[in-house]
């Protein structure tokens, strides 16, 4: 014997089955990271990091440019490719300097902030519209006891994971 509610909660999964087959001739962009990723989109490219910056450090754009790919990598189904990828990435280090933001009485830096900035070119071969030219600015305080040099590797690391998911946000963040 079928009561009102049983019959009811029949209905409903009918019709929640119906939309899906309905829906599953669309094209549908998912993933576990949130990203915005287009159906069609199977590679992405990251060209090296140029340089405007007068005093960056040597090294500086291939650790930005590894860790970007990574970023993508682990986070979306697409396969890095050298270039032309369905999703393009290029840029230039912009910024890359020291200066004091903390004096203290006795006019003498307290602290002393490191500023990288990155002016990021996207493409997105499939939507012209989510194409963007944009400069990306992290910045981290040290104290000025120590010298950039003492610092400087664990300040790009921690500027270039926040760079890395920034970028990777604006591009393909489904936020």
């Amino acid at each position: 014997m079928r009561t009102k509610g049983s019959t009811n909660l029949s209905l409903l999964f009918a019709a929640l089955a119906a939309i899906l087959f309905t829906a599953s001739g669309c094209k549908v962009s998912y993933s576990f990271s949130g990203a915005d990723v287009p159906a069609e989109a199977k590679t992405f490219s990251v060209e090296y990091f140029k340089v405007t910056a007068p005093l960056a450090n040597p090294v500086y754009p291939q650790k930005i440019t590894e860790r970007l790919k990574d970023q993508i990598n682990t986070s979306t189904r697409l396969e890095l490719v050298k270039s032309n990828g369905d999703l393009q990435y290029s840029g230039t280090i912009t910024q890359y300097n020291v200066l004091p933001v903390a004096i203290t009485g006795n006019e003498t830096a307290g602290s002393n902030r490191f500023t990288i900035t990155i002016k990021v070119n996207y493409i997105n071969t499939f939507d012209e519209k989510k194409n963007f030219e944009r400069d990306f600015t992290m910045t981290r305080d040290f104290p000025a006891t120590q010298s950039l040099t003492e610092v400087e590797t664990g300040l790009i690391e921690a500027i270039n994971n926040q760079l890395a998911i920034d970028i990777f946000n604006a591009s393909l963040g489904n936020w």
